[in-house]
């Protein structure tokens, strides 16, 4: 009985191992076909016809302003006026009529007088995933900005190319917060479970819904 436990133990032990390196693997990989695509100074970033903007809440459970969220309204109304994007695609969560991330970024960039017709809202956005996917098949964007934290652009420039798209990232500034490490923590969790998606279950977006393409201003 005590050598089959051994067994059993060694055998739960090797298989974690097995784990950690693979997920460490497809981390590195990740990073490595991607970071070169990704700008931290607003002014040099890449133009795009659209600029993908990654919802969060506005605010944090303990109070006050989410730092993240913060730095992507400021981030994404500047790149609108250094004309480094003509279009913002405001993709977010909208669970209840109380929580509603596109809204709430629209209003935001109203109270920095970015121009309504500036501004589409996907309410569907429920995931990085679906956010990406929804930007090509519903709203036609094959040219993309993605604008969201440095540490948060590689599995959606990942996932990007996996659709096809033209995607290049502009990472907005980050100062860190206290307790950032575990959001770093998952991003390495997340970006496997992403490779999971795209290429052994083939996950779909919850929701797509009818094309809509984006309606650009004139230049």
């Amino acid at each position: 009985m005590l050598g089959v436990l051994k067994a059993l133990v060694k055998a739960v032990m090797a298989g974690l191992l097995l784990l950690v390196i693979g997920v460490a693997a497809i981390n590195l990989w990740i990073l490595h076909k991607t970071q070169d695509r990704i700008e931290h100074e607003l002014p040099l970033c890449t133009t795009q016809p659209v600029g993908l903007v990654f919802g969060t809440a506005q605010w944090l459970r303990a109070g006050g302003t989410n730092p993240y969220y913060q730095a992507r309204m400021e981030a994404s109304a500047e790149l609108l006026r250094l004309h480094r994007v003509r279009h913002l695609l405001l993709s977010g969560d909208n669970r209840t009529r109380y929580y509603n991330e596109p809204i709430s970024m629209w209003r935001s960039l109203r109270h920095r007088n970015v121009d309504d017709a500036l501004l589409t809202l996907d309410y569907a956005g429920f995931s990085t995933f679906d956010s990406v996917v929804r930007a090509k098949e519903v709203f036609g964007a094959d040219r993309l900005m993605l604008i969201s934290q440095g540490w948060h652009l590689p599995r959606a420039l990942f996932i990007a190319d996996a659709l096809g798209v033209e995607a290049t990232g502009c990472a907005v500034p980050d100062d860190g917060v206290e307790g950032e490490w575990r959001l770093r923590l998952r991003e390495w969790l997340a970006r496997a479970a992403t490779f999971g998606d795209l290429y052994v279950w083939g996950r779909e977006p919850y929701f797509l819904g009818p094309l809509e393409p984006i309606r650009l201003s004139p230049p």
